[in-house]
């Protein structure tokens, strides 16, 4: 006799399935608050005029040869083959890559076998006459599962894996363009201390040279002991600045060794660097809007905005039903040889639909979290782009107003030379005083000092600037996405 459910069965459960339906967690009211910044949107065309608009203004990725010097290119080569820093750029990215590989794979289809053997005694107290005899049975089963991707979820999550990917990319190449802009500017330093100490070297002369014509006068009658002292006075302050200029090559050496992944012993087979020639100051007339695609540290924060996007994706999918399909089927028997037959064969289907309704707000805890990671990709992205604008704007402020500098300094150190040969001529020939020789001497010197390190700032000034604008940095397989993440992010 079949037992039907009483009349009011229906009403409550339709009752019960319309209070779950309302129940069911909700995104409502969530949505990111960050907004990409429009570069264009920024003003620098006052800033950048005059500074020798080009279209292919950009750097080479080789820009670095321009500076003259084969051992630097060498060097630069060395660094970008042995720097442990590429290596943990590279680790990166292959856990980027593994991880695009994971999520690809939770968007298939799972199949595995289990072979095994069961065997069990029951005890005749449960088990009556059944018990106390063992019984063992074969088995091999098939487990076959899928969760499929109704809502795109799982798509979103390896969109997001894939975009992650491409940041990770983006970040190895600026770590080569790090490793090779600290190399050139560690050797600029090195040759900065070099010609730093043949500043003192020259002192030195100049102060032995005084000496000695002092002594001659001394013995002359014309000058006093005095005098004398003054001028042996000069000597320790000369070897004190070429002790300071070796310790500068010696640091020098020992940064260009570390960032070549060596020991300090390389470099010392660093020899002096030749003179280098500065970076012609040329922009491209693109700018602002191109060095979206040409700075690294642009265009990674970009694509960590993709993936934050599509990770929201994901998140809004959780809130909708899920359908898992689980198959089983398998042949199971007493012994091997009977497994094949007919009637050892089972199989089970079970499809199953999951709603979420009551969660204590982890869904909505969860979409609120990646929101926020988006906001925060926003607001670094935007922070990236306004940094990038103001690094190129520095770094060709200093490039013009130093090219001034080393011209004017050049002509103070002409007047001071001229000074201070004046000032040995008068004295040579009786007509001068000792006190003349020691203040051109002193102004020489300064101005000497003062060049050499303009020299140095300006050099210094055209490679950062080359690094501002991109260093070279091609996206071509890493180039930034056609479309901005989608608007809903925002609606």
């Amino acid at each position: 006799m079949k037992i039907s459910p009483p009349r009011f069965s229906r009403p409550l459960l339709v009752g019960v399935l319309v209070l779950a339906l309302a129940a069911c967690a909700s995104s409502r009211g969530l949505q990111p608050q960050g907004r990409l910044l429009d570069m264009d949107g920024l003003q620098a065309g006052h800033t950048l005029a005059g500074g020798g608009l080009s279209a292919s203004g950009f750097p080479a990725a080789d820009w670095w040869r321009a500076l003259g010097d084969p051992q630097l290119d060498a060097l630069v080569a060395e660094g970008l083959r042995n720097s442990p820093s590429l290596d943990i750029a590279d680790a990166r990215l292959r856990q980027a890559q593994a991880q695009v590989a994971g999520a690809h794979a939770e968007r298939l289809p799972s199949l595995s076998v289990s072979p095994g053997y069961t065997g069990m005694r029951l005890p005749e107290s449960m088990a009556g006459d059944a018990g106390g005899d063992y019984a063992g049975s074969v088995q091999a089963v098939l487990n076959f599962s899928y969760g499929i991707d109704l809502w795109g979820g799982k798509r979103a999550t390896w969109e997001a894996a894939v975009d992650s990917n491409h940041a990770a990319a983006v970040d190895a190449q600026a770590a080569r363009l790090d490793i090779s802009t600290g190399i050139v500017q560690a050797y600029l330093e090195l040759a900065h201390a070099w010609e730093t100490q043949q500043v003192a070297d020259e002192e030195l002369a100049r102060a032995e040279k005084t000496l000695a014509l002092t002594r001659q006068r001394r013995s002359a009658g014309i000058d006093s002991d005095l005098q004398v002292r003054q001028a042996q006075a000069r000597l320790p302050l000369a070897h004190q600045q070429q002790l300071a200029a070796q310790q500068q090559i010696d640091a020098a050496r020992n940064a260009l060794a570390a960032l070549l992944g060596q020991g300090p012993d390389r470099g010392l087979q660093i020899a002096r660097p030749q003179s280098l020639n500065p970076l012609a100051l040329q922009l491209p007339g693109v700018l602002p809007s191109e060095l979206l695609g040409r700075r690294p540290d642009i265009v990674a924060a970009r694509w960590r905005v993709e993936a934050a996007g599509r990770q929201i994706d994901a998140a809004k999918a959780r809130f909708y039903p899920s359908l898992n399909l689980t198959a089983l089927g398998g042949v199971v028997s007493k012994d091997i040889g009977s497994l094949l037959e007919g009637g050892s064969t089972f199989g089970i289907l079970a499809p199953a639909l999951s709603l979420p309704i009551f969660d204590g707000g982890r869904l909505r805890a969860g979409l609120a979290g990646r929101d926020a990671d988006y906001d925060l990709a926003v607001a670094s992205y935007n922070h990236a782009v306004v940094d990038a604008l103001r690094d190129v704007a520095d770094q060709v402020n200093a490039v013009r107003s130093l090219a001034t500098q080393v011209d004017t300094q050049q002509q103070a150190v002409s007047i001071a030379q001229a000074a201070n040969d004046l000032a040995l001529q008068r004295y040579r020939a009786g007509i001068g005083n000792y006190l003349d020789v020691l203040s051109t001497q002193d102004l020489l010197l300064q101005a000497q000092q003062r060049l050499t390190n303009l020299q140095s700032q300006r050099l210094l000034s055209s490679v950062r600037l080359s690094a501002a604008l991109g260093g070279g940095f091609a996206p071509a397989e890493n180039a930034l996405p056609v479309a901005a993440v989608s608007d809903n992010k925002n609606s």
